[in-house]
């Protein structure tokens, strides 16, 4: 009951107005934009009406995205420290750290959604199976359906040769990415990160905090090695595979939902390095109060359960 009364009065601490949230979105804009120009520019379709600065443009809103992250991080801390952060707001933390993650988890939820609606539906339909008989009669006469996809039917048939619908010879990718190659190296990687997260979670409510630094930089290297050979499986695919964005459905959902996971990878990891260099340098964190680490590990399990589900339905199934 005291404690209850006492945190029914105790004053909410209500921080000061603050640009970041608009600085944040602005340099999400400013990248996307730039990585889109980048991609445009690559590619011989567009690239005369691509801008040859989009990836300048796209690092150019990386920094700014950093830029504000830091000085984001450094007033919550600055708060934390203050001792302004009552109950309250700690599980206002808590809930909105949540909810992110949850929001987080629709991103990908839509992403697999595509890619479970081209492979079991618009695909299937355009081979005539289901409601699709008609489609495949009157517009892609003797397409079959195969997975994975890398050119689309108009790409294999050619517009000049429809003269009325669709027809001619379709083909479907021969080689794809070898799931038991680096994509199963990096699934040990991430899943023994997770686990290394928690041992350093577990060091840390012991308050054992040089075994808590260790662990906790032993799943940063596992995480910036992921994220290296990630760079290396894309390169292979492009020289060896001549997989790119412009490779039909398989294409453009494979770099879509590994890209993405890759850059919420670096996020969780940029994450996890601010904690470790708060407990390394500053000697931050304590066994009751150590939240910022607490979400951190949070993101960073997302981050590994989302990675199963790629290495699943996108390099296995």
């Amino acid at each position: 009951m005291t404690d209850h009364h006492a945190e029914a009065s105790e004053t909410y601490y209500v921080p000061e107005q603050s640009r970041l949230a608009i600085c944040l979105a602005v340099s999400v804009a400013i990248m996307v934009v730039g990585v889109a120009n980048g991609i445009n520019s690559i590619n011989p379709k567009f690239v005369e009406t691509a801008s040859s600065y989009g990836w300048l443009v796209f690092f150019g809103g990386l920094a700014l995205f950093l830029a504000t992250l830091f000085a984001w991080f450094r007033v919550t801390i600055i708060e934390q420290q203050q001792g302004l952060n009552s109950r309250q707001l700690k599980h206002s933390y808590v809930l909105g750290m949540q909810w992110f993650i949850f929001s987080e988890v629709m991103f990908f939820v839509c992403f697999f959604g595509v890619l479970w609606y081209a492979r079991n539906l618009s695909l299937p339909w355009l081979a005539g199976e289901g409601v699709g008989a008609l489609t495949n009669e009157y517009l892609w006469r003797g397409f079959e359906y195969s997975w994975p996809m890398s050119s689309t039917p108009q790409e294999v048939v050619g517009i000049s040769n429809q003269p009325i619908a669709n027809n001619g010879q379709f083909s479907s990718p021969g080689a794809t990415v070898d799931p038991w190659h680096l994509p199963l190296l990096n699934t040990l990687l991430l899943l023994t990160s997770s686990i290394t997260i928690h041992v350093a979670h577990t060091a840390l409510k012991a308050n054992k905090r040089s075994l808590f630094n260790f662990w906790l930089a032993l799943s940063l290297v596992l995480g910036f090695a992921f994220v290296a050979f990630q760079i290396v499986e894309y390169v292979e695919a492009y020289n060896e595979l001549g997989l790119t964005l412009s490779s039909g459905i398989y294409g453009s959902t494979f770099f879509i939902l590994t890209g993405f996971h890759g850059f919420h990878v670096c996020l969780g990891a940029l994450m996890l390095a601010v904690q470790w260099l708060r407990s390394t340098t500053r000697g931050d964190f304590s066994a009751e109060e150590h939240f910022g680490f607490e979400a951190s590990s949070w993101y960073w399990h997302f981050v590994d359960v989302v990675w199963l589900g790629l290495f699943l339905f996108v390099y296995i199934l």
